[in-house]
């Protein structure tokens, strides 16, 4: 008797379930959209979303929907086209106060959303993505390090008790003024031999001018460029796109391309985001009446800090930095135990926690103050063209009395819960060697072109149909239960990709036809031993069960050379060709079920069950 474990049909009908709930979100299209976002100090409301439907009203631009989403405004458009319109209008409309990004707006049902299933991501030969075009600070860059040159320069000075009266940067390089022309040699006699990058240079008996060579200034812009990528990737990372492309233009740009980029007024605020920690020791002293009276000591400088009541009150600290968003190797969100608020558990590197460990070890009761610095570029409009600049926001949000002794783990508080998090993340990426700006932005559509696209869906489903029928009129019944394995492989190895967030290029759809053609071969396979079967005259239901079991010998060793494969080619593989080994393995696994277990399943539901059967259509060739 021919016959299947009940436990086994309920298994098929779970797997059946599963792959059809979550292949299904790729039956829903994304609408071409444009997202705003509110930045720091302002919020989204329904004036906000009666003024932008107003200025597309007014423009004639036609769209679907304009309604706020979770944390942001969603204008839904028919197509690229509008989009890009509907953008070049908004965005100078909302000024600074919004982030205005091209997006992609999901139609998925709630209901399927709300179980996880979503859509796979194309990628950028497929469907486009988002390209960024970022230009690095240069100057900033060099006025970083020359800001860091100065302060080993003073800590040297120190170490070897040469007494100097300031060490201070300038357009003309860093100036040390020494105490005395003995203090001058031996000073330019210590720094040349610990920094034999820089020039010294002569201006009288008792000063030093230290000049940053060509040649130094050139390793710092490509060591601030090769920094930021590796930041940038990290960044990326965290955001969960796949197969990003960032790369170096020229010598002071980089290209970001993030295909199938759901949220890219995200991605702007992660990828342009410049806020880290500074950690400066407190000056004692009446910070407002010294401002006023312009008394502020020559080594500290005014801050502000924010009071529990909003007001921004001044604080000194001092100009020495002691350590800096640079010297952070881990960032973890948290709540503080003591009194709830959100927090920051900060870890610096072996140089940065030395550098703590020694100021409070002579600093316990005295004060610590941690400032957060914030920088955002502001784009304005200057006789019709844009003009960037940024804003630099710096307040101190701690300044904390000492109460013992600690290095390069601790907590600093101070943050709102959002602030935290996102001061985490950032930290934890790494810092930017030096601001970048984006410059452009813009949509990339598929590289392959969209009537390619519709040519290569069109000859899959040919292909497909072709293979089908092939099976149908060799096989008869069997061959529709053939087919039927094969459609449910599809499905559910689209559901596996869905549910895994991968990113469907050429190379995957290729992966997946490959796929269909080696899901066939097993039923081609078990057909076959059927046939064999019944023509040395086994009976019809005995001939049912042998081709299954003696075919699934021939499946698993050839399928095992498979993932053999597509392991080796994802190991030594890189971008693309790592894509066509997830998407192989995975549908090497897929098939092996559906032409075995789910082909069992039916050709039991035809034949077994107890039912007496004179004959089995499995074709006899053409």
């Amino acid at each position: 008797m021919l016959d299947f474990p009940r436990w086994k049909y309920v298994l098929v009908a779970l797997v059946l379930l599963f792959a059809a709930l979550y292949a299904m979100p790729n039956l829903y299209p994304s609408d071409p959209s444009v997202q705003i976002s509110a930045n720091k100090g302002t919020t989204l409301d329904a004036n906000l979303t009666t003024r932008v439907k107003g200025l597309l009203d007014t423009s004639h631009i036609p769209y679907k929907s304009a309604a706020i989403e979770g944390k942001s405004l969603i204008v839904r458009l028919s197509d690229g086209d509008v989009q890009t319109k509907a953008s070049d209008l908004l965005r100078p409309a909302m000024g600074d106060n919004y982030t205005v990004a091209l997006n992609l707006a999901p139609t998925v049902p709630q209901w399927l959303r709300s179980i996880g299933a979503k859509p796979m991501t194309l990628g950028l030969d497929l469907q486009g993505g988002v390209h960024f075009l970022m230009e690095v600070d240069q100057a900033a860059a060099r006025e970083k390090r020359e800001n860091a040159y100065v302060e080993d320069i003073r800590a040297s000075l120190r170490e070897k008790t040469i007494r100097y009266s300031e060490v201070s940067r300038s357009p003309a390089g860093i100036r040390v003024q020494l105490s005395s022309p003995a203090d001058k040699t031996a000073a330019q006699n210590l720094l040349s031999s610990q920094m034999p990058k820089l020039r010294f240079e002569d201006v009288d008996a008792t000063t030093i001018r230290v000049v940053v060579t060509p040649e130094e200034l050139k390793a710092i812009a490509d060591g601030a460029i090769e920094q930021n990528v590796s930041t940038l990737r990290n960044r990326i990372n965290g955001l969960g796109v796949a197969e990003p492309i960032i790369q170096r233009q020229g010598s002071n740009r980089i290209v970001v391309q993030l295909p199938g980029v759901q949220d890219t007024a995200g991605a702007k605020l992660a990828l342009g985001a410049t806020a880290t920690l500074e950690f400066r020791a407190v000056v004692d002293g009446d910070a407002a009446t010294m401002l006023k009276s312009g008394t502020v000591p020559a080594d500290a400088r005014v801050y502000y800090q924010v009071t529990p009541d909003g007001q921004r009150s001044p604080i000194l600290l001092s100009k020495r930095l002691l350590v800096s968003g640079d010297q952070l190797v881990d960032a973890t969100p948290q709540v503080n135990q003591e009194d709830g608020r959100p927090s920051v558990s900060i870890k610096l590197d072996s140089a940065g926690g030395k550098r703590m460990l020694d100021h409070t070890l002579e600093n316990v009761g005295n004060r610590l103050g941690i400032v957060y610095v914030e920088r955002t570029p502001v784009t304005t409009l200057v006789d019709g063209k844009e003009v960037r600049s940024s804003k630099i926001d710096e307040r101190v949000i701690s300044a904390s009395t000492i109460q013992g002794v600690f290095g390069k783990d601790f907590q600093t508080t101070g943050l709102s819960q959002d602030e935290a998090a996102a001061l985490a993340k950032q930290l934890k990426a790494g810092a930017l060697a030096a601001p970048v700006d984006i410059v452009e932005e813009r949509v990339i559509g598929p590289s392959l072109g969209a009537a390619n696209i519709a040519a290569g869906r069109k000859a899959v489903e040919i292909g497909f149909l072709l293979v089908c029928g092939l099976m149908i009129l060799y096989y008869r019944v069997f061959g529709v239960i053939s087919v039927l394995s094969l459609f449910t492989n599809l499905v559910l190895l689209t559901a596996v990709l869905s549910l895994l967030g991968a990113t469907m290029t050429m190379p995957g759809i290729a992966g997946i036809v490959l796929t269909l053609g080696m899901a066939i071969d097993g039923n081609v396979l078990i057909n076959e031993r059927i046939r064999e079967e019944l023509r040395v005259g086994n009976s019809p239901i005995a001939s049912i069960k042998a081709g299954y079991e003696r075919a699934w010998t021939v499946i698993l060793d050839s399928n095992v050379a498979k993932i053999i494969a597509a392991i080796a080619l994802f190991s030594f593989g890189s971008g693309p060709v790592r894509g066509f080994a997830v998407v192989l393995f995975l549908g090497v696994l897929t098939s092996m079920f559906t032409s075995v277990t789910v082909s069992r399943a039916l050709s039991t539901l035809v034949y077994g069950h107890g039912r007496k059967i004179k004959s089995v259509s499995v074709g006899g060739g053409f």
